[in-house]
Formats: C-alpha cells, sequence, structure tokens
C-alpha cells in the first residue's frame, strides 16, 4: 500500500466591510507561536470529522466573537506552497466574507486582540504566513463580484438608499462615480434592487427611497469598474 506524507489543513478568512468610508478586513493578533505578535487573518486547523464551511465559521467565532453573521460567504481558494506555515505541511482553503459594518470583534482562544484593519493602510510583509497574498485575492475578488453580481449589498444593512450603496462601490473600488449614472444603471438594471415602499430622512432633510438587494443573481449589464 501506498504511504502518503500527512498534512493539515487549515481555514482561514478574509472577512471585508465598509467602517468609516474604508474597506477594511477582519484581523486577530496572533498571542501564540508562529508569528507571535503579528496580525493574521482569523482561521486555525480543521477537526477531523469537520466539514470545511464548518471550520471556517467556528474559527470566525472563536477568535473573533463573530458568529455567523449574516452577509456572503464563499470560498476563495486555496493555498499549498511547501513552506509556508514554518509547523509543517499545511495547506488552507480560504474564504471570502462581505459583512455589513458590524461592532468591535472580541479577541479569542490563541488571538491577543483582534480589530477591524483598514486594507489601504496595510504595508506588504505586515501579516503572517502567506496571508498578504490570500487577502490581495480576496480583495481584488471582491472588486470583481461587484461588477457582475449584486453583492454589493451584502456590505449594506437589509433596507439602504442608493447613495449607501454607491458609497460601497466607491470604497471598495477607490474612485468615485457619477451619483445620476449610478442611480439610472442600479435602479434599470433587472433583479439589481427592490423598492421596499417606504423612505428615510436623506441629506439636508430630502426623503431618500430605501431598496433592498434584488433577486437577481447575476447583473445584465454588469456594473464594470470605470478603470476597465
Amino acid at each position: 500500500m501506498t504511504e502518503y506524507p500527512p498534512f493539515a489543513v487549515t481555514a482561514d478568512l478574509v472577512v471585508l466591510t465598509v467602517r468609516a468610508t474604508e474597506l477594511s478586513v477582519l484581523l486577530v493578533r496572533r498571542g501564540v507561536p508562529p508569528y507571535q505578535g503579528r496580525w493574521a487573518l482569523p482561521g486555525g486547523f480543521v477537526g477531523i470529522d469537520e466539514d470545511l464551511p464548518d471550520a471556517a465559521v467556528r474559527e470566525l467565532a472563536e477568535e473573533t466573537g463573530l458568529a455567523e453573521p449574516a452577509g456572503h460567504l464563499e470560498q476563495l481558494g486555496t493555498y499549498g506552497r511547501p513552506g509556508r506555515d514554518p509547523r509543517g505541511r499545511v495547506v488552507t482553503v480560504a474564504w471570502l466574507a462581505l459583512l455589513p459594518d458590524l461592532s468591535a470583534p472580541v479577541a479569542g482562544t490563541d488571538a491577543a486582540s483582534a480589530d477591524w484593519l483598514p486594507v489601504s493602510r496595510l504595508t506588504p510583509g505586515q501579516l503572517a504566513f502567506d496571508h498578504d497574498r490570500i487577502l490581495a485575492d480576496g480583495v481584488e475578488r471582491a472588486r470583481a463580484k461587484l461588477e457582475y453580481t449584486p453583492l454589493a449589498a451584502a456590505f449594506c444593512p437589509p433596507e439602504f438608499t442608493v447613495a449607501q450603496l454607491r458609497a460601497v462601490y466607491e470604497t471598495v473600488w477607490g474612485t468615485r462615480l457619477d451619483p445620476r449614472n449610478f442611480h439610472r444603471k442600479v435602479t434599470g438594471t433587472p433583479g439589481f434592487v427592490e423598492p421596499v415602499g417606504r423612505a428615510t430622512e436623506g441629506d439636508r432633510g430630502r426623503p431618500a427611497q430605501l431598496f433592498r438587494r434584488g433577486p437577481a443573481p447575476l447583473l445584465h449589464p454588469p456594473m464594470l469598474r470605470p478603470d476597465r
């Protein structure tokens, strides 16, 4: 019988939200070696009898106190470069979560602290392991998702204004969008958003119509980035 070398599997999460007009990622400061004291993506080892999505949700709750928050969760990719973890041969399955703004996380298990950090303020090599690369892949996936799906609404509360939705696009893409053109594209794209039949007080007391995410899985036509 052929013997296969043993290796471990981890689940790591790129959790993104929009806080104070900045695209932010949820990070934990490692409280144990390796990379003790360094910022890292939340995550950890998958149990022998545990499914991968369950491991991702469990690790998020254990390290940050966020118990399966409402939003969007999808598998991002698999990372298995030899030497990526000094503890041995470790392959990680990374997950991408897009969430509305949440309260401050609470560190647990082997995390010394946890916090939301603006992506733009992180420097290359600041994160432990190969988490810089995983984060970069997650941010690019999120930016692309906003082009051809209605997932920008995952960053918003259940009911939102077009201006709030535009702010998500501007923050994630790092650009400015024409309000009139954006409003026309959003409300004119079938299944993108649905009016809830109510309005809220907008800027300077003007009422702003409220919307919720529509049923469309894809946007036709897509909402392309200005530089595309």
